[in-house]
C-alpha cells in the first residue's frame, strides 16, 4: 500500500509539473517567502534535478563507455571532458538560456529545459570520471573470463562493467544530487541581460530570502532541503547502497553489511515482483538474445567499409565545428582590452592559490574520515546521510551567518572564500574515498588479520592502495568543482549590496551580471586552460599509476 501511495502522489506531482511547463512564459515570477509555498517549491526543485540526474546518467554511461575502449576517441574526449568540467555554470547560462528560450520563445518549457540542462552541467562531470576509472580498473582476469564464455559487448556491459562500476557510480550519483541542490539557487534565480529568469523553487525561495536578509526564511527554506534530502537518503539512496553490496569483488562475505528496511520491503512486494517478470524480464532477455547473435555474426567487409567512412565523416564534421568555435572564440578574446586581461590573470592566480590551498585542507581529513566510514558499515548508515546532508545544503544560503561571523572576527571575504570553497568541494573527495574503502575485498581484510598487521602497515599496504584510483577521481572532480564554486564563494549578493574579492571566479560572475560576454568568455577561456592543465600534468599521469600499479588482479 505504501508503494502505490508513493507511486499516485509521484504521478501527481509530474502531472502537475507538465502542466506547468507547458504553460505560457513567465517574466520575473514571484517568490512567495511565507512558509505554505515550500513544499511546492520543494516539488518543482526536486523534479528538476531527478530529469537533470537522469539526462547525466545516460551521458556518463554512453561517454565513459566509449572513452575507456576507444583509444583513439579516449584522446580527445577525455581533455574535452576536463574543459567542460573546468567551465563554471554561469559560463554556460547564457548559451543555454538562449538556446531554449529561442526553441520554445511562447513556453516555460523553454526556461525551464535550460535549468535543468544547468543542474546537469554541475552533475554529471564527476559521475563521468567515476565511471571511466572505474572501467579502466576491471582485473584483467575478468575481461579474460568474458572472452572465454564468448560475452556480447551487452552482455559484458549487463554482466561485468556496470556491475563492477556500481558502488563508485553510486556514490558519485550522490554527490552529482548534491550538487545540483548546492547550485540550485545559481540555477533557478538568474538574470540574463534585461531578463530575469528566476523559477519557483528551493533554490530561488533562499536565493530570495538571502537578497532580503530574512534570516527565517531562510532557516525554514533549509530545514525542508534537508527533510527531502533525508527522505531521498531513506528511500533512494539507502536500498541502491544495499543492493550493490553484492557488486563487491570478494570471495568472503563480510561480516556486517548494511541493511535497508525499504529494500526488504520491495524485495518482498508481490506487485513489483510480477510487473518484473513481466516486463523488465522479457526486455532483458531480448536484449541478450540480439547482442549475442550479433556478436556472433561476422560483418560483411562492405558494412565494415560503411561504418568507417561514417565514422570519418562524423569525425570531419566535429573537427570543422570545432575550428570554427575556435576561430570565433579566438576574435571575442582578441578584442579584450589589456586592463580587462591583467584582472582576468590576477583573479586567475588568486583563485589558484585558493584552490590548491582548499584541495589540502579538504584531503587532511577525508581521507582518514573516508576511509574509516567506508570500512564500518554501520557508522556508514549514520555518517552518509550526514555527509549528504552537509554536502546539498548550498553553501551561499549559510554565507550571511559566515559573513557576519567573519566580520565580527576581523576576517573578510578573502577568508570567506576560501571557507565557502571548502564547504562546496571537500565532498566529492570525501565520497569517493568511502567508495573506494566500500569495495576493499573483505578477503583482503581478514588477510591483514591473519598476519596481525599493525594499523600503520594496514593504512600503507592494503587501505591507500586500495582507494588510491577512487581518490584521483576525488582530487579531479573536486578541483574541477573548486573552481566552478568560486562563481559563488568569491562574488555574493547581500542586503542589495555586491561583496566580492579578487580572484576569476568574481570576474565571470562579474561579468554575468552586466551582460559582458567578451569578459566572460576570456574568463572561461583562461579557467579552462589551467584546469586542463593541471589534469595533463598531474591528474593524468595519476590515473596511469592507478590503473596499472594499484589495480585490483591477481
Amino acid at each position: 500500500m505504501p508503494i502505490i501511495l508513493a507511486g499516485l502522489a509521484l504521478f501527481y506531482g509530474l502531472l502537475s509539473f507538465g502542466r506547468y511547463w507547458i504553460g505560457p512564459v513567465s517574466t520575473q515570477a514571484e517568490i512567495d517567502l511565507h512558509p505554505a509555498a515550500l513544499p511546492k517549491y520543494a516539488l518543482y526543485s526536486l523534479l528538476r534535478i531527478a530529469i537533470a540526474y537522469g539526462f547525466s546518467l545516460g551521458f556518463t554511461l554512453i561517454y565513459g563507455y566509449l572513452a575507456a575502449y576507444n583509444r583513439k576517441a579516449e584522446r580527445f574526449m577525455i581533455p574535452l571532458l576536463d574543459t567542460l568540467q573546468s567551465i563554471p555554470v554561469l559560463s554556460f547560462l547564457p548559451g543555454v538560456m538562449i538556446s531554449m528560450v529561442a526553441l520554445f520563445p511562447t513556453r516555460q518549457l523553454g526556461v525551464e529545459l535550460g535549468c535543468v540542462l544547468l543542474i546537469f552541467t554541475g552533475q554529471v562531470w564527476n559521475m563521468t570520471f567515476s565511471f571511466y576509472s572505474s572501467l579502466k580498473n576491471i582485473p584483467r582476469e575478468m575481461y579474460e573470463a568474458a572472452q572465454v564464455y564468448q560475452l556480447s559487448w551487452w552482455q559484458r556491459f549487463r554482466q561485468l562493467e556496470l556491475p563492477y562500476a556500481a558502488i563508485g557510480l553510486i556514490w558519485n550519483s550522490m554527490m552529482s544530487v548534491a550538487g545540483g541542490w548546492f547550485f540550485l539557487m545559481a540555477c533557478e534565480m538568474f538574470v540574463l541581460g534585461n531578463r530575469d529568469l528566476r523559477l519557483p523553487g528551493l533554490g530561488s525561495y533562499l536565493q530570495t530570502a538571502a537578497n532580503a536578509g530574512n534570516t527565517r526564511a531562510i532557516l525554514a527554506g533549509l530545514a525542508i532541503m534537508i527533510g527531502v534530502i533525508v527522505l531521498i537518503d531513506r528511500v533512494v539512496w539507502r536500498p541502491v547502497i544495499t543492493w550493490a553490496e553484492k557488486f563487491k569483488f570478494e570471495q568472503v562475505e563480510a561480516a556486517e553489511a548494511p541493511r535497508s528496511h525499504i529494500l526488504d520491503l520491495l524485495r518482498q512486494s508481490r506487485l513489483l515482483s510480477l510487473a518484473a517478470h513481466k516486463s523488465v524480464m522479457p526486455i532483458r532477455e531480448a536484449l541478450d538474445l540480439h547482442f549475442a547473435r550479433a556478436h556472433a555474426s561476422t560483418p560483411t567487409p562492405g558494412k565494415r567499409l560503411a561504418s568507417r567512412w561514417a565514422a570519418r565523416i562524423v569525425g570531419v564534421a566535429a573537427l570543422a565545428g570545432l575550428a570554427y568555435a575556435v576561430v570565433k572564440m579566438l576574435a571575442v578574446a582578441a578584442s579584450v582590452s589589456w586592463s580587462d586581461l591583467h584582472t582576468i590573470l590576477l583573479g586567475a592566480g588568486a583563485t589558484f592559490l585558493r584552490v590548491e590551498f582548499v584541495l589540502a585542507l579538504a584531503a587532511l581529513w577525508t581521507i582518514p574520515v573516508g576511509t574509516v566510514i567506508g570500512l564500518h558499515p554501520r557508522l556508514s548508515a549514520i555518517a552518509q546521510p550526514i555527509a549528504q546532508i552537509a554536502a546539498s545544503v548550498p553553501a551561499t544560503a549559510l554565507f550571511p551567518i559566515i559573513l557576519l561571523v567573519l566580520i565580527r572576527v576581523g576576517g573578510g571575504l578573502g577568508i570567506g572564500s576560501i571557507v565557502l570553497l571548502l564547504l562546496g568541494t571537500q565532498w566529492y573527495m570525501l565520497f569517493n574515498v568511502i567508495a573506494g574503502a566500500t569495495a576493499i575485498p573483505t578477503d583482503l581484510k581478514e588477510v591483514c588479520d591473519v598476519y596481525h598487521l599493525k594499523r600503520v602497515e594496514r593504512w600503507r599496504r592494503l587501505f591507500l592502495p586500495a582507494i588510491f584510483p577512487y581518490l584521483i577521481t576525488g582530487f579531479v572532480t573536486a578541483s574541477g568543482g573548486a573552481w566552478n564554486a568560486s562563481i559563488v564563494a568569491e562574488y555574493f549578493h547581500f542586503r542589495g549590496q555586491t561583496i566580492s574579492t579578487v580572484g576569476l571566479g568574481a570576474v565571470i560572475s562579474q561579468a554575468t551580471d552586466s551582460g559582458n560576454f567578451r569578459m566572460l568568455l576570456m574568463a572561461t577561456m583562461v579557467m579552462a586552460i589551467i584546469v586542463v592543465t593541471i589534469n595533463r600534468v598531474v591528474w593524468r599521469r595519476l590515473y596511469a599509476l592507478a590503473s596499472t600499479r594499484f589495480k585490483l588482479e591477481a
